[in-house]
């Protein structure tokens, strides 16, 4: 770990989070808007627009190739609300030690008010 990724936060470190859509969009339409961004994840917001989870190219595509599948299904019915997230105050090592444990490939900065600021990803 160097001493950089000891001190810098999630905050100093993420990305733009991306496209947001609304939990009761579908998951071909959510499909369709990644598409279009040319990104591999979408940021989730309930009605009042509070982060509610992350759902990524490949969890879409699972669900719509899964055995019970209908264009009904919407992205509040397979969002992960208990998901990880990291703090704006995280510091990278932290940040980057939950994603390894994990298994994630980003991980969504949100604020003590329920807002996504940004998305965090593997420094490479």
């Amino acid at each position: 770990m160097s001493t950089d990724a000891a001190y810098r936060t999630a905050a100093d470190a993420m990305a733009a989070a991306g496209p947001h859509v609304w939990e009761d969009m579908t998951v071909e339409m959510a499909l369709s808007v990644m598409a279009a961004a040319h990104t591999g994840h979408l940021v989730v917001r309930d009605e009042d627009g509070q982060y509610t989870g992350l759902v990524t190219w490949d969890r879409l595509n699972a669900v719509r190739d899964g055995s019970g599948y209908s264009d009904r299904v919407r992205l509040r019915d397979i969002t992960e609300s208990d998901g990880p997230v990291a703090s704006p105050l995280t510091t990278v090592a932290e940040a980057e030690h939950a994603m390894r444990h994990r298994r994630l490939g980003a991980l969504p900065v949100v604020d003590e008010h329920g807002n996504a600021l940004g998305i965090f990803a593997h420094s490479r």
